[in-house]
């Protein structure tokens, strides 16, 4: 069997944090699978298919990568971001174990990208220094008390938290929920990070504390990390964003 498939991280957006072993993926695919705009951002090569879907058919499109390897194409399924982080490869796998028995037998690898709360974290600063988790706050895969649950969980160990999926037009409530978890056990003074579309031409970054942060202020596009009791403001001269950081030493001040 020649086909292979290969899922492809394509970063946060900018094509200068593009791995050069995810372009060498692109470049030798026979077949290109994923979700139009990401397809999107793959420049054209001659003779390569393109095969863009909604972003709502994983699985489908995670079947019909590997039916065209299957078939001998050498494919490539790109994901924004790294594709392991709530994302195809995770679907490709799934679609490996649940489906056509030949799947197995195919080269399958995973070319890593850099995933949204790293670029957003490198955008402020070092958020992330310290212990911290990522969550996907959508309910479309799992039960929102389960969100809830793992959410109150990680407050309590007071991890600095990232939350992916934060909100859509179909979801429209849940982060509203999220900020009234954390208010719960979270002072008004938290850090809040708002990153939407991190490294592309329609960049923002806020940062807020607790008390007066609003779901409003997120989308899709938007990744949010909630500070821990650790994390750090270093104001700087006016005009300018302040730096934050959470320590790698926990309950121990310089």
């Amino acid at each position: 069997m020649t086909g292979r498939v290969t899922i492809v991280g394509l970063g946060p957006g900018d094509p200068r944090f593009l791995t050069p072993a995810a372009s060498e993926a692109l470049a030798s695919a026979t077949d290109l699978v994923g979700y139009g705009p990401y397809v999107d951002r793959v420049p054209e090569r001659p003779g390569q298919r393109r095969h863009a879907s909604d972003n709502r058919v994983e699985l489908d499109r995670a079947r019909f990568a590997l039916d065209l390897a299957a078939k001998g194409s050498r494919v490539a399924v790109v994901s924004g971001g790294d594709p392991g982080v709530f994302a195809m490869a995770a679907a490709v796998f799934e679609a490996v174990e649940n489906g056509d028995p030949i799947w197995r037998s195919l080269d399958i690898r995973v070319e890593p990208g850099i995933t949204a709360m790293l670029a957003a974290a490198a955008r402020v600063g070092a958020p992330l220094g310290g212990d911290f988790c990522a969550m996907s706050l959508s309910d479309n895969l799992k039960p929102w008390e389960v969100v809830e649950a793992r959410l109150r969980a990680a407050l309590a160990a007071d991890f600095v938290v990232a939350l992916y999926n934060p909100i859509s037009s179909a979801r429209p409530w849940q982060l509203g929920a999220a900020f009234k978890i954390v208010a719960e056990t979270q002072g008004p003074d938290t850090p809040i990070i708002l990153a939407r579309a991190v490294m592309r031409p329609d960049e923002r970054i806020r940062i807020l504390p607790l008390s007066e942060v609003e779901a409003s202020m997120a989308d899709m596009s938007t990744i949010v990390i909630i500070g821990a009791s650790t994390t750090r403001l270093i104001e700087r001269p006016e005009g300018k964003a302040p730096f934050v950081y959470t320590p790698r030493s926990y309950g121990v001040r310089p």
